[in-house]
Parts: structure tokens; sequence; C-alpha cells
């Protein structure tokens, strides 16, 4: 019995460990967005951005690079995510676009982290 308890505990403190890490690499993006449907803020709801059309909620004061997009049909999947959060000025430069949304330069388990919190909104 001793044993089952102390597996439990051990994986209530790593999934917590988890949440703590996904929390951290969100908060910066509670500044300018919100998480819940249809509420925009200086930035666009993040609720249900994983698979939606990239530029496509009604927030309607995207950068040209997400207005293109959203033109050519693109959806936010993990690898164009991933490369968002990492750099999105530069991967708007390099479309020839711009973007208002400041580089968060996201890097590894906070750029999964993130990712893994976005997937779950």
């Amino acid at each position: 019995m001793k044993k089952v308890l102390m597996i439990v505990a051990a994986a209530s403190v790593i999934g917590g460990a988890a949440t703590t890490a996904s929390a951290a690499a969100l908060a910066k993006c509670k500044a300018c967005h919100s998480f819940e449907a249809g509420e925009h803020k200086t930035g666009p709801s993040l609720a249900g951005i994983m698979g939606s059309t990239m530029g496509g909620t009604d927030f309607g004061n995207y950068g040209s690079y997400l207005k293109s997009q959203k033109a050519a049909g693109a959806t936010w999947n993990e690898d164009n995510m991933k490369e968002w959060l990492a750099d999105s000025k530069g991967m708007a430069k390099a479309a020839g676009e711009k973007t208002s949304m400041p580089k968060q330069n996201l890097k590894d388990a906070k750029l999964d982290a993130a990712i893994a919190e976005l997937k779950a909104l």
C-alpha cells in the first residue's frame, strides 16, 4: 500500500510540474491574448487556435503575414506554431510580410509546453 501511495504522490508531483511549466510558457501570452473564445485583447483569443485558420478569427487587426496566410487557407499546426512562437517576426519577414506579434523566443521544453497548452485551449 505504501508503494502505491508513493507512486501516486510522485505522479502528482510530476504532473504538477508539467502544468506549472505550461502555465509559465503561456504567461507572456496573457498580456496580449485571452484564452476565452471570442474575447480579444491587443491580440486575438487563443481559444481553439490549434487546427484553426491562421488569422481566421473575427479579431480584425492582423498583420499582413496572417492576412496572407488566411487568404491561402493555411491552418495552425504544431510545426508552424513552433516556428511562430520561436520567431514570429522572422517568419513573417521571410514571407515578405509583417506582424505586430513580438518575438517570443520560446525554445525547447518551454516551447513544447506552450504547444501542449495551446492544444488544450
